[in-house]
């Protein structure tokens, strides 16, 4: 368990904060107090002056401005502080997005696919082992992640039979989006640096069309408009504002 030790109140609120957004187990104590039994690591600030030399704690100091990589320093605590950063990521409109230390899902995340690649190279800068494996499923969209990925590690995983069933009770594309995530992240995948790939006839028709039903029907764009959306050059918006304006 994490112990907030802490009379820093804003420390205490950003790291009570995190730790909820995170779904960790914690309790707070103010500093001079006794811990939990259950007690792993505890977290407070460097001017708190707190000290467990006779417990069995880790103990992480951070302040409110640096709280995320703190409760990320805690959480790697809990786990022994020694497994490898995997970031899964299940490519599609909204990508999935899954932070794994070990087996402990420690972060996730369903964003836009133009916020994909800025979204993992934030969670993996500060850490230079780091690993991203990324689903093959969506080809346009996987190769356009793959390519932003430069100076990260990164595999390519075959994604196949990684969507997970969703049962009663349990709803949104999200939540499959981000479990196919955490299970791509499992999976070992291909090293690679780039990934090219030329669009189909049928990927650039569904863009066209696409084109057709944002612009309800005014406009479609030309083949090599949607090839540079395809590969990811352009975004369909811009596409089609520059067909506006041709």
């Amino acid at each position: 368990m994490i112990v907030v030790v802490t009379e820093d109140f804003a420390l205490y609120h950003a790291a009570v904060a995190e730790l909820r957004d995170r779904g960790a187990t914690f309790t707070t104590r103010e500093p001079g107090a006794d811990l939990p039994e259950r007690a792993e690591v505890v977290v407070s600030a460097p001017e708190d002056g707190v000290s467990y030399r006779e417990a069995p704690v880790e103990h992480v100091t951070t302040t409110a401005e640096d709280v995320r990589a703190g409760v990320e320093e805690a959480l790697g605590g809990l786990r022994g502080g020694d497994d490898r950063l995997v970031v899964g990521v299940d490519p599609g409109e909204r990508p999935g997005i899954a932070v794994l230390s070990g087996d402990t899902v420690v972060a996730a995340f369903h964003v836009p696919l133009s916020e994909a690649v800025e979204t993992v190279l934030a969670e993996v800068e500060d850490e230079p082992d780091a690993l991203v494996r990324v689903g093959d499923g969506d080809r346009l969209r996987s190769a356009r992640i793959v390519n932003g990925l430069e100076d990260v590690a990164v595999e390519l995983v075959d994604e196949s039979g990684t969507t997970p069933t969703l049962g009663r009770g349990v709803a949104g594309k999200g939540v499959a989006d981000v479990l196919a995530a955490v299970n791509i992240a499992r999976q070992e995948g291909e090293p690679v640096e780039t990934r090219e790939v030329e669009p189909t006839a049928g990927e650039i028709q569904r863009i066209k069309n696409e084109s057709r039903d944002r612009s309800d029907g005014d406009l479609t764009i030309d083949d090599e408009a949607a090839r540079r959306v395809a590969l990811g050059e352009v975004t369909l918006a811009e596409a089609v504002d520059d067909h506006r304006e041709s």
